[in-house]
C-alpha cells in the first residue's frame, strides 16, 4: 500500500483532516479546548508548522489552530511532532468538536460561573465521540453570550438572579442605569424589576453602591438545538440547573439523546419535534426535580 493510500484510509475519516482548494493538500486541525494553550504548545505548533514548510497557521473563530495546505506524506510526522506536546488532532464531521468557552470568573469582571473546570471536563468526556450529527458545545459565564452559546447545538449559560429588599432600596437608580435590557423602572418614587425583561445577568447586583442588591447562588441554563450560520437559530431552553456537576450530568443525557434519536443529514434545530424534544425535557425535570428553574 503506497503512502498516500495508507493515509487516504486511516487519517482522511478522522474530523480533524479537512479537504481544502488544492487535492493535493488537508487542513489539519488542532484540539483545543476553549482555546487554552500552552506557550509551550503554541511554540510547538509554530516550530512543527515551520518544519514542514508552513509559513502561517490560523486561529479559528471557534477557538482552535488549524494549519493550512499540509500534504498528504507530511500529516503523520507533523502529528507526531504536535503529540509530543500533547497537542493532538481536533474533530469537524459528525461528532463533538472543539468545546468553546468564554474566560469566565478567572479574568472577567462581567463573569457569574467558572467555565474553565466544565469546560475540560466536557472536552474530556465527548471531544471527538462519535455522533449522527457534528455537535458544537459552548460556554458563556453570563448571558453576553461572547460564545453564542444559544447558537450552539449544546449551551450553558451562567445565570445569577436579583434578590432585591425593597424595604432597605434607597431609590438612587444606579441599578436602572446600569441595566441594559431596562427591565428596572421607577414607579411612584420605587424602582420596580420587570422579571420578563430581565435576563438574570447580575449586573445591578454588583453596581448597588449600598450592597442592598442580593443574588442568588450561580445557575446554569442548558440550551439545545441552536444553530450558526446563514439561517441562525437560538437553542430552546431546556433547563436551568445549580451547579456545575449538575450541568454535566445534564449535557451527557442531551448527549446520550442526540446519539439515539437524531438522524445524519439533518440539523438538530430541523429534527427536535421529531425527536419529541418536550418529552425529553418533561423527562430531564421529572429526574433532576431540584433542577428545574424557580
Amino acid at each position: 500500500m503506497s503512502v498516500r493510500t495508507e493515509i487516504q484510509n486511516n487519517l482522511e475519516t478522522r474530523g480533524g483532516i479537512i479537504s481544502e482548494l488544492d487535492k493535493e493538500c488537508r487542513i489539519v486541525r488542532l484540539r483545543i479546548p476553549g482555546g487554552i494553550i500552552t506557550p509551550e504548545q503554541l511554540i510547538a505548533v509554530g516550530k512543527a508548522a515551520k518544519k514542514i514548510g508552513i509559513d502561517t497557521v490560523h486561529l479559528t473563530i471557534r477557538q482552535t489552530i488549524e494549519i493550512p495546505h499540509v500534504p498528504f506524506g507530511k500529516i503523520p510526522g507533523l502529528l507526531r511532532d504536535l503529540e509530543k506536546q500533547e497537542v493532538f488532532l481536533g474533530a469537524e464531521y459528525e461528532e463533538v468538536v472543539n468545546i468553546t468557552a468564554c474566560p469566565g470568573t478567572e479574568r472577567c469582571r462581567f463573569s457569574i460561573i467558572d467555565t474553565r473546570n466544565i469546560l475540560l471536563q466536557l472536552d474530556k468526556n465527548h471531544h471527538g465521540r462519535n455522533m449522527p450529527i457534528r455537535i458544537r458545545i459552548a460556554i458563556s459565564s453570563c448571558p453576553n453570550g461572547c460564545t453564542s452559546e444559544r447558537a450552539s447545538e449544546i449551551g450553558i449559560t451562567g445565570l445569577r438572579t436579583p434578590i432585591r429588599n425593597e424595604g432597605l432600596c434607597t431609590g438612587c437608580g444606579t441599578c436602572a442605569h446600569t441595566c441594559k435590557e431596562k427591565a428596572i423602572i421607577m414607579v411612584n418614587g420605587r424602582l420596580h424589576l420587570d422579571e420578563a425583561l430581565c435576563v438574570n445577568c447580575g449586573m445591578c447586583i454588583d453596581s448597588c453602591p449600598f450592597h442592598i442588591i442580593k443574588g442568588h447562588p450561580p445557575r446554569y441554563m442548558i440550551t439545545v438545538g441552536g444553530r450558526r450560520g446563514r439561517h441562525m437559530v437560538q437553542g430552546r431552553e431546556l433547563i436551568v440547573v445549580d451547579s456545575e456537576e449538575k450541568a454535566v450530568a445534564v449535557v451527557e443525557r442531551v448527549i446520550d439523546w442526540i446519539y439515539r434519536f437524531a438522524y445524519s443529514g439533518k440539523f438538530l434545530t430541523d429534527q427536535m419535534d421529531a425527536m419529541k424534544f418536550s418529552d425529553f425535557q418533561k423527562r430531564i425535570q421529572r429526574d433532576f426535580p431540584s433542577f428545574t428553574k424557580e
